[in-house]
């Protein structure tokens, strides 16, 4: 039955979460709340983990809520779910784009969908913030890695890979 509760949880997110993977997370942080398989520090660490390792970061963070719900029929049950949307929505799209790509409504559709998505990422930006940073009690190493790695992330062009690699480092340091 687990099983079957993981696949629909995450079939909901992966259909509902426009924008890619840091758009699942308020989605997530709702199932946290309504099923209490993770709590809100764990989905953190998902997610800094999900970032850190290769591959979507949705499908990182379905691998590994499902794996710690449910072990590796749980992983792949949240990973099949998850993706279960976008397989079938591509391939109706790719079926009917050609005939409506010039669509002024198809286009339209496609042009009100990037705001949405992108306040979905901003809200898991600052709902990951509010967790890392101002957790109670207050870590002030984690607020001094933040305010650290603001400025170059915000001044700089560097790789995203660097501010994962700096961030890996010191919570490393951090923990010894």
């Amino acid at each position: 039955m687990i099983l079957l509760q993981l696949f629909y949880e995450f079939f909901l997110i992966g259909l509902f979460a426009v924008g890619g993977g840091m758009a699942t997370i308020p989605f997530l942080q709702d199932v946290s709340a309504r099923t209490g398989w993770f709590t809100l520090a764990e989905l953190a660490n998902m997610t800094a983990v999900a970032e850190s390792t290769p591959g979507p970061i949705g499908i990182n963070i379905a691998t590994y809520a499902g794996y710690k719900t449910a072990g590796v029929a749980g992983g792949v049950a949240a990973v099949l779910g998850v993706a279960t949307p976008s397989v079938v929505i591509i391939l109706i799209i790719a079926r009917f784009m050609l005939k409506f790509r010039e669509n002024r409504y198809v286009d339209a559709g496609f042009r009100t969908m990037r705001p949405a998505a992108c306040a979905l990422i901003a809200s898991a930006g600052v709902n990951l913030m509010r967790a890392a940073v101002f957790a109670q009690p207050f870590d002030w190493r984690a607020a001094a890695l933040f305010a650290a790695l603001l400025v170059p992330m915000i001044k700089t062009k560097w790789h995203p890979l660097a501010f994962i690699a700096a961030g890996a480092a010191a919570g490393i340091v951090m923990k010894l």
